[in-house]
């Protein structure tokens, strides 16, 4: 298993015999919390004064372009990394300061792992079981991320959508209140990625927090409660998917086809003047206020007999608006 993990288990007694757990009341304030926080590598701000805050039970995905400084955010949080200023808590402890019974209260799925090839899925559970002083029933774990009927299949034969299970039941083993999960679907194809959705939608059920970072607009969209999206090291845009970057305030575009002898002079005033394309027919116009567009250009089709068959209403997708707040001058 990767090394990031080991240092998540390093000094547990794998007979459970680490000390109790001095489990802080979350509850009491975010999960996560961060101000000002900065990381500098040999003069250049990697990270550049973030501030943000998680709250317990949410799933928070943190967007950005690769080298915009995700990574290094990450692995602060996780306490794998020092910062150069800053504040930061989480579980109501500073990372950097943080002990072995603070990690076994976080679990970490990276992009990449290798688990031990030759053991079971069983085995393997069991064996990062024993680093925890409360971990979760081995069954009950296989169970969640459905790995149950894999159980007796060695890991190294598994398909990579079970390798990503597994990884997932690992971090789950230990019975974290907070997980990070980094790209949890790459590379999956869409059946994969759906049935991982469901098997992370469903950690939220168990009150976990998750710390999501993924390229896929669409998981984000699916799985996240709030959205941060990060640009040379600072924080450009957080809201939820529906509200990021203004997107519920954003115009729609209404587009749809003329019938041939129709000409688009005889739209009426208030769809011209919204029109910012018109060739061969094809009309596209944008509102703010698309239901009252769609109305008065349904009355002039009905009263003139016209059909509108490929009539389209689209508002910019999460994706349009990551785009723009990432190409975009800063």
């Amino acid at each position: 298993m990767n090394a990031r993990v080991n240092v998540a288990t390093a000094g547990l007694n794998r007979k459970g015999a680490a000390p109790q757990l001095d489990r802080q009341e979350s509850a009491a304030g975010p999960v996560i919390e961060v101000s000002g926080l900065r990381k500098t590598y040999a003069g250049v701000e990697a990270v550049a004064g973030i501030e943000l805050a998680v709250s317990q039970g949410e799933v928070f995905a943190f967007l950005g372009p690769n080298g915009a400084g995700k990574t290094t955010t990450v692995e602060i949080l996780e306490g794998y990394r020092r910062r150069t200023a800053g504040e930061v808590s989480v579980l109501g402890v500073d990372p950097a300061k943080a002990g072995r019974d603070w990690r076994a209260r976080i679990g970490v799925v990276l992009q990449e792992s290798e688990p031990e090839a030759e053991l079971t899925v069983e085995e393997c559970l069991s064996l990062y079981a024993g680093y925890y002083p409360r971990p979760r029933p081995v069954a009950e774990t296989l169970e969640l991320v459905g790995l149950a009927d894999r159980r007796s299949a060695r890991c190294g034969r598994l398909s990579g959508g079970q390798r990503r299970r597994l990884d997932v039941a690992l971090a789950l083993i230990g019975d974290p209140e907070l997980i990070f999960l980094d790209e949890p679907t790459t590379g999956f194809d869409p059946a994969a990625r759906q049935s991982a959705w469901q098997v992370i939608a469903g950690l939220r059920d168990l009150g976990k927090t998750i710390f999501l970072t993924t390229h896929y607009m669409e998981e984000a969209e699916y799985l996240a409660d709030r959205i941060a999206v990060l640009v040379a090291g600072r924080i450009v845009a957080e809201g939820t998917a529906a509200t990021l970057g203004g997107r519920d305030t954003e115009a729609s575009t209404i587009s749809f086809t003329l019938p041939p002898d129709v000409p688009a002079g005889d739209l009426p005033a208030a769809v011209t003047a919204s029109v910012i394309s018109s060739a061969d027919g094809r009309i596209e116009a944008t509102s703010r206020n698309p239901l009252r567009l769609l109305g008065v250009l349904a009355a002039w089709a009905a009263t003139r007999d016209i059909d509108l068959p490929d009539l389209d209403v689209r508002r910019p997708t999460l994706e349009d608006v990551y785009l723009q707040l990432t190409r975009g001058p800063r």
